[in-house]
């Protein structure tokens, strides 16, 4: 295997999208983003043919530049998604969106702490990509996937908006929070008696030297954005869930967090879930962050809520939290086979 970049037998457009949503966003990040939309072998021969869509969510601290990363002995996923279609998955319009923040993510929410990231992705990438790309523009025809946020995303945006999305892929997606994101919260006391208690102070030192130097600086850039996205108040300024001196939960902010869990979610969206064309779910049985627990807890909520069996793909392999981006094409061939054409 090469160690460069390979051609492609499709075509991977890069685009800018200036942001009527994202602008005075809380953080005062780019309202202009990137966006990369890749084209199957076949579509500019074929221009009456119009393709289903899978739109690709980043992981948390993840940009849309790390699409292209190349580690060594494996190709990015850019191309085994395109070898995927050369070797017969189904085409399909792909759609690589950016939603990063100064924090590393916006968890695809709409939250006073960060901006209106699910509002950018449904209000205007999906309509920016249909008026100029041949896509098939109804729900059974478009799917979200991702990886951890990403796939916490992937999860939440069709039952938020089934009159949009009607299939997703969750890799490690985040959810069941007091086993995924709880033990975190011990971890930042200890990491913010450095910091007086205060995220914020930790946030400016952060800020002021080359990131992830400091040995808690990744649980303490998490908690500092996920604040953000679940429970920020009105004036945008994040809330632990948790009292930075002595880790007993805060009731309010927690539950605002809960709110969010897309095992919790299910049960108030089973209409939207019952109408899930497609759902594959996986994760690896060494996840750090127990999100293979988590993935049995929101498996069994959707069979809870009426989707059938056959509709949903399910599986736990032999993986930590990391490396399992060879998971990605496996799961698009799955979604590209069942979206309707």
């Amino acid at each position: 295997m090469l160690p460069w970049d390979a051609e492609l037998a499709g075509r991977l457009d890069r685009h800018t999208v200036s942001s009527r949503l994202l602008r005075d966003n809380p953080l005062g990040d780019p309202y202009e983003r990137p966006l990369w939309v890749y084209v199957p072998p076949g579509y500019d021969d074929s221009p009456d043919l119009r393709y289903p869509s899978v739109y690709v969510l980043q992981g948390y601290t993840g940009h849309l530049s790390m699409w292209a990363n190349r580690q060594p002995f494996r190709r990015p996923f850019v191309e085994t998604a395109d070898a995927a279609f050369a070797g017969g998955t189904p085409g399909c319009v792909v759609v690589y969106v950016d939603a990063w923040t100064a924090y590393g993510g916006s968890q695809f929410v709409d939250s006073p702490g960060t901006g209106r990231y699910h509002s950018y992705l449904c209000e205007e990438i999906v309509p920016w990509v249909d008026e100029r790309y041949r896509t098939l523009r109804g729900p059974n025809s478009r799917a979200v996937s991702g990886k951890s946020s990403g796939g916490f995303g992937a999860m939440i945006t069709p039952m938020l908006r089934p009159d949009l999305f009607g299939a997703l892929a969750t890799h490690a997606g985040d959810n069941l929070y007091e086993f995924s994101y709880a033990e975190e919260f011990a971890k930042s006391v200890r990491a913010l008696r450095a910091y007086d208690h205060d995220i914020m102070r930790w946030w400016a030192d952060f800020r002021s030297r080359t990131a992830f130097t400091g040995q808690d600086d990744g649980t303490l850039v998490m908690m500092l954005g996920l604040a953000a996205c679940y429970s920020a108040r009105e004036d945008g300024t994040p809330e632990l869930p948790f009292d930075p001196v002595t880790g007993v939960l805060r009731p309010e902010q927690w539950q605002r967090w809960l709110d969010w869990d897309p095992v919790r979610m299910v049960a108030r969206y089973a209409d939207a879930v019952r109408s899930l064309r497609a759902v594959w779910i996986d994760a690896g049985t060494r996840d750090e962050w127990y999100l293979d627990v988590g993935a049995e807890a929101f498996r069994a909520e959707i069979a809870k809520a009426g989707l059938p069996d056959e509709r949903v793909y399910f599986e736990l392999f032999d993986a930590g939290h990391g490396g399992i981006d060879y998971r990605y094409p496996l799961a698009l061939d799955w979604l590209a086979r069942r979206l309707e054409r």
